[in-house]
């Protein structure tokens, strides 16, 4: 059976946001996780602009500096846990063990004091990242990849934030690809892992479904963005990039 996907891709396509008012830190966390490839890192030095991009994005982790020029990292620390609970790994000066047991009671995952070692760093948050994916897989309900929308409990499908019926096959079928994100499936194994438990069928219908499917959720069936052919591979979804709802 052939499934492409690793933790280290998970990591790979994790968007990162690094938030200190040092930008010489920034560029050097920036570059020694880029190097391990952790590619999609953003960055802020300052609170008001970090909550903008926890906003406009779904970031997967953040490490956060203590002392901001307009506001204190464990105040910002308080806000993002109302907004998200991706993991949050202070990076700090302050050292104090009150330091320290503030920022864990605030929401905090981790808690490194500087100096530091980048490698260490970009080894603390691929722990957090597998971590927090894995739990995050399991109990997610809701998948949103901005244009679409899927909410596997009320059964469903959002696009361009108007619902879309679904017939229940395909629905099942793109609840699938949802939980499998960057996975590559054969046909062969989508039929065996989505039809055989519920119906029988044949693999042309696992081709019809996924042709339907696009109709739906692709801004141009043609050219799909989201659930895309890997020639000689099979099918997989993914986050497209630039796509306005």
């Amino acid at each position: 059976m052939l499934i492409i996907n690793t933790n280290s891709e998970v990591i790979r396509l994790s968007k990162i946001l690094l938030v200190d008012d040092e930008q010489g830190l920034l560029d050097l966390l920036t570059f020694t996780l880029r190097k391990h490839h952790i590619e999609n890192v953003l960055t802020a030095t300052t609170a008001k602009e970090a909550l903008n991009i926890i906003e406009r994005h779904e970031i997967a982790l953040i490490v956060l500096d203590i002392m901001l020029p307009d506001g204190d990292g464990f105040q910002l620390c308080e806000k993002i846990r109302t907004m998200t609970d991706a993991p949050i790994l202070f990076l700090s000066a302050k050292n104090q063990d009150v330091d320290k047991i503030n920022g864990f009671r605030l929401g905090a995952d981790d808690y490194i004091t500087k100096p530091f070692n980048p490698t260490e760093i970009v080894a603390r948050i691929q722990v957090h990242l597998r971590r927090y994916k894995k739990v995050d897989n399991i109990n997610k309900s809701v998948y949103d990849f901005g244009y679409f929308k899927l909410n596997k409990k009320s059964g469903q499908l959002f696009v361009k934030n108007k619902e879309v019926k679904c017939a229940p096959m395909e629905f099942i079928l793109l609840t699938f690809f949802c939980e499998n994100i960057n996975h590559i499936f054969s046909v062969t194994e989508l039929y065996e892992k989505v039809w055989l438990p519920y119906q029988e069928g044949d693999e042309k219908t696992v081709v019809i479904h996924i042709s339907r499917l696009r109709k739906k959720i692709e801004p141009n069936p043609k050219s799909p963005q989201f659930l895309i052919n890997v020639r000689g591979l099979g099918y997989k979804l993914v986050r497209a990039q630039g796509i306005k709802q």
